[in-house]
């Protein structure tokens, strides 16, 4: 049983040694193919770098200067360290080649302008030769607060006044700009504004003028008021019914049509009658307007219309008021009755019943209206008139 055992054990260990030796040699193949290859590549780069050390060749005798021979050896001499130094020399061509190329190309991108196709914002410098404050900006927004921006010198103090009293105090920006724009309302009025230089007390040649409608926005007004006369920067968008507004028509003994009404303030109006042009008139600070023409005799029974249009401040019509009367024919009768027609005022029918337009105020006593100028159509008038003789 010992023997069997023992043979057993030694087989065991015969084979265990076999496969440690197997490892062992294979490891030290690699480790040989690895400092083969090393040394291989070690060669190659030092092919690379450096030329093979000159071999003596035995037995030759030695060459003597000035000889054919010594020529002869130095080109071979010569061609074998381009052909030692060739990988260098090449890459040596290869950085002067590249460094070349990036310098030029540097310099040419440094001198090459490149235009866009979005230009570039423009920043508006305030002029060496501006002497006062001026206005850019004056606009009514929503609910009655209103902007105003400006220009003057740089990191200057600039005051506003609204009415003739100070409103705010502003800083110029490093352009010269400023912006006022209040967060509470103004109610509805007529506002003017100017500007002052805070330390040189120097006061803006213009003045801005500002109408908050209390329809809103729509109907507001901005204008600049200067020397030259005044220049609409906010126009109303949506007039109201009596945004314009005739209230009366008068024609006179000596040939005169006279107009008068009501519209928004600073905007101009102009009168045609009959498509014949009588002229225009500019609206008050009031919103009051009035315009005196000279026509040709107005014959009664004939129509005339009357078109009165308010403009913007590019002179575009923003409302047209129109109105239609038949000049009245005059009777001799004692005891006269007229009938009101739309457009009809109580000046013209006097005038032409009773030849005096001044006389209005009789037809109005007689017929018990308290407001002249407040009659309606089909409203039926007692004319006191003397028969002929």
């Amino acid at each position: 049983m010992a023997t069997q055992n023992s043979g057993k054990m030694g087989k065991t260990k015969r084979s265990t040694d076999d496969l440690i030796n197997g490892a062992v040699s294979q490891q030290q193949d690699w480790h040989e193919r690895r400092r083969s290859f090393a040394r291989i590549f070690l060669h190659s780069l030092n092919v690379f770098a450096k030329p093979n050390p000159q071999k003596k060749v035995v037995g030759k005798p030695a060459v003597k200067s000035g000889s054919a021979e010594l020529n002869t050896q130095k080109t071979k001499d010569n061609r074998s360290v381009l052909h030692e130094y060739w990988f260098p020399i090449l890459c040596a061509f290869i950085v002067v080649f590249v460094t070349i190329w990036v310098l030029f190309n540097h310099i040419r991108t440094n001198t090459t302008v490149y235009t866009s196709t979005i230009p570039e914002p423009v920043v508006r410098t305030v002029p060496a030769q501006l002497k006062t404050p001026m206005f850019d900006i004056v606009r009514v927004g929503e609910n009655g607060t209103i902007v105003v921006a400006g220009r003057w010198h740089k990191n200057k103090s600039v005051s506003v006044f609204m009415n003739q009293k100070l409103v705010a105090t502003i800083m110029t920006d490093k352009n010269g700009e400023f912006v006022y724009a209040p967060t509470h309302a103004l109610a509805a009025g007529n506002y003017t504004i100017y500007l002052m230089d805070v330390d040189a007390k120097i006061k803006s040649a213009d003045k801005a003028f500002i109408y908050v409608s209390d329809a809103g926005v729509d109907a507001s007004v901005s204008l600049l008021m200067t020397k030259s006369g005044s220049t609409v920067l906010q126009a109303p968008t949506m007039l109201r019914d009596g945004d314009l507004s005739v209230s009366k028509i008068d024609y006179l003994d000596n040939g005169r049509l006279v107009i008068t009404g009501d519209g928004l303030p600073r905007l101009r109006v102009s009168f045609t009658l009959n498509d014949t042009v009588l002229g225009t008139a500019k609206v008050s600070d009031y919103k009051h307007f009035g315009l005196g023409a000279d026509v040709d005799e107005l014959i009664p029974g004939n129509d005339y219309t009357l078109n009165v249009r308010m403009h913007d401040g590019d002179g575009n019509i923003i409302a047209t008021v129109s109105h239609t009367f038949t000049m009245p024919q005059m009777t001799g009768d004692d005891d006269t009755y007229y009938t009101v027609r739309r457009g009809d005022c109580l000046w013209i029918i006097a005038r032409n019943f009773m030849r005096r337009g001044v006389l209005f105020s009789v037809i109005a006593a007689r017929n018990n209206i308290e407001n002249p100028d407040l009659i309606f159509p089909k409203q039926k008038l007692n004319i006191p008139v003397q028969s002929k003789k």
